[in-house]
């Protein structure tokens, strides 16, 4: 749970970082392709895209698995018990239990 904590945390940076990216993009006055700083606003918004659609897809690994081991019928295994309706144990040894009889 905590990593899908952290996964959403991740989302919501990302987020707010690929919306920071697109505002300074529709900016005036940007000149991104002749910028000598480094990378094109363009790579660092499609870097951020691709950054926010892998940890939007953690969480819904970390979602499918949680929601297929709450579906697990067999997790944990249960204890078994007897039927009801099942025949009691016959045999002497059965008997004398039922009795409140020793074991030999």
């Amino acid at each position: 749970m905590a990593e899908r904590a952290r996964a959403l945390e991740r989302v919501a940076a990302l987020e707010r970082e690929f919306a920071g990216l697109a505002e300074a993009a529709r900016s005036a006055g940007t000149d991104d392709e002749h910028d000598p700083e480094g990378a094109t606003l363009a790579f660092e918004r499609q870097h951020a895209a691709a950054l926010l659609e892998a940890a939007r897809e953690q969480v819904t690994a970390f979602d499918a698995a949680l929601e297929r081991l709450a579906a697990r019928t067999g997790w944990p295994p249960a204890r078994p018990r007897r039927l009801a309706s099942a025949a009691p144990p016959e045999g002497d040894a059965a008997k004398r239990c039922a009795a409140g009889g020793r074991r030999r």
